[in-house]
């Protein structure tokens, strides 16, 4: 069974279509990419997915369960995961005050189940030398792993990235893609969006591509970047 499947799923706005009829599942422990030039409607998908936006057509299941009408809390409380493309901490708390708040309330985990927890994940976040830190004082390589780090708190069956590699160096980059690997290896499956091809392609198994909020590809990551339309789409002239 699918962890996650949408079903023509279609949003607008008056005349603005963001989402038409778009449809794909993703398997248990499966990593998927998503990718698509600006406006394509990658984080509206998040947005759908997640609850933060309704939709106006199609149904969305998790977990062999119908969601598409359930609030963000409950998709969370579900084990739907999400982080957002600019972290936005407790800059006021500590690094593990953060991840301790995510455990509690989304999650509804007990004070002693919630430590155990949060101190697994600052040392698979590479956070644990971090634990007692301000998060407003973090760096952004830092910033990134703890908006990963909050959301793995949450305990996801499936978590959703959003452009987590965007504005790091190389070496950062590298880095956080091995802590991505990290994750999946335990069997959390995965749906990354991402510019950063060449970071995204290294975890990735399968690739969808959206434009124009339409599906116009879905499949092993060799094929997709061989393909002519969406090489076009990316360099915005024919090849």
């Amino acid at each position: 069974m699918s962890i996650l499947e949408l079903n023509g799923v279609s949003k607008s706005f008056g005349a603005l279509v963001v989402a038409e009829d778009i449809s794909f599942s993703v398997e248990p422990g499966e990593v998927l990419g998503v990718i698509g030039p600006n406006g394509a409607g990658k984080s509206t998908l998040f947005n759908l997915i997640t609850g933060n936006l309704s939709t106006a057509k199609g149904t969305i299941r998790f977990d062999g369960r119908d969601m598409t009408r359930l609030p963000p809390m409950q998709r969370c409380f579900a084990g739907l995961g999400r982080t957002f493309q600019i972290p936005q901490p407790f800059e006021r708390l500590t690094v593990y005050e953060n991840l301790s708040v995510a455990g509690a309330f989304g999650n509804q985990m007990r004070e002693a189940e919630v430590s155990e927890l949060c101190a697994e994940i600052l040392v698979d976040t590479g956070l644990i030398g971090k634990a007692n830190q301000l998060a407003g004082s973090l760096s952004l390589l830092e910033r990134k792993r703890l908006e990963l780090a909050r959301a793995l708190a949450t305990q996801p069956k499936l978590l959703l990235l959003d452009e987590i590699a965007g504005g790091l160096t190389e070496g950062e980059c590298q880095e956080l893609v091995a802590t991505i690997k990290r994750v999946h290896e335990r069997g959390i499956a995965v749906i990354w969006i991402e510019h950063v091809l060449h970071a995204l392609t290294a975890v990735a198994e399968k690739i969808l591509v959206l434009n124009f909020g339409r599906v116009i590809g879905h499949g092993d990551p060799q094929t997709i970047m061989a393909s002519r339309e969406v090489r076009e789409i990316y360099l915005g002239m024919e090849v």
